[in-house]
């Protein structure tokens, strides 16, 4: 599990550089510019271990699955149903050619979902929050700051502007502090500027016919809008729910054991406004959402060797009442997120018969066969996991799971 991790996670390697090279027969850590070593036996072997003895039984099958243990921070879609014949990625068999592929929290979860949640009542496609403002931790993203600032409206149409940024993958969130329960703001700040996730919300929101209004970048994407919003009922009149920033894994902030996702700072951090929307906040949230997207990094693995399948992130998303999520495991690419995250929106708006499961897995599979030679990676196809119900019709998901 440890070593197909090292093969699609670069941070395994900045806390584990040396048992990742040993474990896959590496003298180094790659180069920034070198992909990460997948090794794909190690993907065969697994899946021959986990679903092998069931290759008849589950053929042509949505699977749902809910892992634990070591399993939950890996995403099931890296496993081969075959093996490799060579080194390209394109070839290999992936498990998405054959399954779409939901993950639960337990076994429990879905007859629960499908017993409780109504069809949501939401009128209005999709509201965003992204692009936060910040400064990033050094001169090296001056550039990214400043693109993030010029870009806080999506423009008309919104396909017709694309935002480069100097950093095109985009990092993880470095540790930051809680002083008497309020984000530091300037370790807040510190983070990495994400000028790209405004070009991603803003091409999702135009595949699906969304009004650019409802798409807050910048000083938008603030705690301050996103409650005022839930408390007028606003938030629950949208069927999607975007976000595309930085989420947190309890681990990585000093004096709190909650998750949570990174909004603009606000000049002074009060109870309601510190810049960090924590899971208990997100639980609070008025929602009524058939998907929440959480383009964010880490967001649907735990830090913890015992995490469950969801991180508490996710799991406070289903008390605000959504449905499903599209979360990641590790620090995405951006560009390839847009192109992933817009052809699977894309697939359920051209056919309502189309799950969210299934939409993605055939994202997926466009990016591998038609994407870039670095897009046929899985460590840029493989972060986003579907959680949740991943069904696509009302009356599948209020029917009593048998």
């Amino acid at each position: 599990m440890a070593a197909l991790r090292c093969g699609l996670d670069a941070a395994a390697w900045h806390v584990a550089a040396a048992w990742c090279a040993d474990a896959l027969g590496r003298d180094s850590s790659p180069e920034p510019s070198e992909p990460l070593p997948f090794d794909h036996r190690r993907a065969h072997k697994l899946y021959k271990a986990l679903l092998g003895e069931f290759e008849g039984i589950i053929a042509g099958k949505h699977l749902l699955v809910v892992p634990s243990g070591p399993l939950t921070q890996l995403p099931f879609h890296v496993l081969l149903t075959e093996p490799a014949t060579s080194a390209d990625h394109r070839t290999a068999a992936w498990l998405p050619r054959h399954h779409a592929l939901t993950i639960l929290p337990s076994v429990s979860s879905l007859k629960a979902l499908r017993r409780v949640a109504k069809p949501s009542a939401a009128t209005k496609p999709m509201v965003g929050f992204g692009n936060p403002l910040l400064d990033g931790p050094d001169e090296r993203y001056v550039e990214d700051a400043r693109l993030a600032r010029a870009y806080q409206r999506c423009p008309q149409p919104a396909a017709s502007q694309h935002v480069p940024a100097a950093t095109a993958q985009r990092a993880g969130v470095a540790p930051f502090t809680l002083r008497a329960q309020l984000a530091d703001l300037a370790h807040l700040k510190a983070q990495v500027p994400l000028p790209q996730t405004a070009d991603e919300l803003c091409r999702v929101s135009a595949s699906i016919g969304a009004d650019v209004a409802d798409i807050r970048l910048g000083a938008r994407a603030t705690e301050t809008e996103l409650k005022a919003l839930s408390a007028s009922g606003g938030l629950a009149q949208y069927r999607i729910v975007h976000f595309a920033t930085h989420g947190a894994l309890a681990g990585e902030l000093a004096g709190a054991s909650e998750p949570g996702l990174i909004l603009t700072p606000p000049e002074r951090a009060t109870p309601e406004d510190d810049g960090y929307l924590s899971a208990a906040e997100i639980a609070s949230l008025k929602l009524d959402a058939d998907w929440v997207i959480l383009s964010a990094c880490n967001t649907a693995a735990g830090g913890a060797s015992s995490a469950e399948a969801l991180s508490g992130l996710a799991r406070a998303f289903f008390y605000a009442q959504a449905r499903a999520l599209l979360a990641s495991h590790w620090a995405v690419d951006s560009p390839a997120t847009v192109k992933l995250i817009t052809s699977a929106v894309g697939e359920m708006a051209r056919d309502k018969d189309t799950g969210r499961a299934e939409a993605l897995r055939r994202a997926m599979l466009a990016l591998i066969d038609s994407g870039t030679s670095h897009e046929a990676h899985p460590a840029t196809w493989a972060p986003f996991v579907v959680v949740g119900e991943g069904a696509a019709q009302a009356r599948d998901r209020i029917a009593p799971a048998q």
